[in-house]
């Protein structure tokens, strides 16, 4: 169980803090959530309490584990299929866990298919919107900007 105050990891949407957990009567149903603002695109989500862990909900990292992350979006590209909807189908796949490393080869590896040749419509708004999920999380845990993890991002992959 969280607390209010606690930085969580919402998959598909990104990092934020919990600054309420309220009880609310849907279809007549009394369940308690937690109520997640997400400063990145300054959004409020209801997670259902009792269903953190089947979404996927974690706490976000450690600043220690930073590590990891840069050396996942410096590190080798992974062996995506050539046809964009078998790639694309992939790496929801690995957005939906919602593990930090998953998101960051996904920026990685299409930021990378990207500069070689243009991605397919779905696939730039899929990077985008892991971009934003990853410099959600890197933002709660480090402080730092959103353009400057941006520019850090970028800077990685490319090296």
């Amino acid at each position: 169980m969280f607390s209010i105050g606690d930085k969580i990891v919402y998959p598909m949407h990104g990092a934020g803090t919990i600054e309420a957990i309220e009880e609310q009567v849907y279809s007549g149903e009394k369940r308690t959530y937690y109520i997640l603002l997400i400063p990145q695109n300054d959004i409020r989500i209801m997670v259902p309490c009792d269903r953190t862990e089947d979404v996927g909900v974690r706490g976000i990292i450690k600043k220690t584990d930073m590590a990891k992350v840069s050396e996942t979006l410096s590190g080798k590209s992974t062996e995506m299929a050539k046809v964009w909807n078998r790639r694309y189908r992939d790496n929801m796949e690995k957005l939906k866990t919602g593990q930090i490393t998953h998101v960051a080869e996904v920026v990685r590896d299409l930021m990378r298919v990207d500069r070689e040749k243009r991605l397919s419509t779905g696939e730039k708004k899929m990077l985008s919107n892991a971009k934003q999920i990853l410099i959600s999380e890197l933002s709660l845990v480090s402080g730092k900007g959103t353009d400057e993890l941006s520019l850090l991002i970028e800077q990685q992959v490319m090296a």
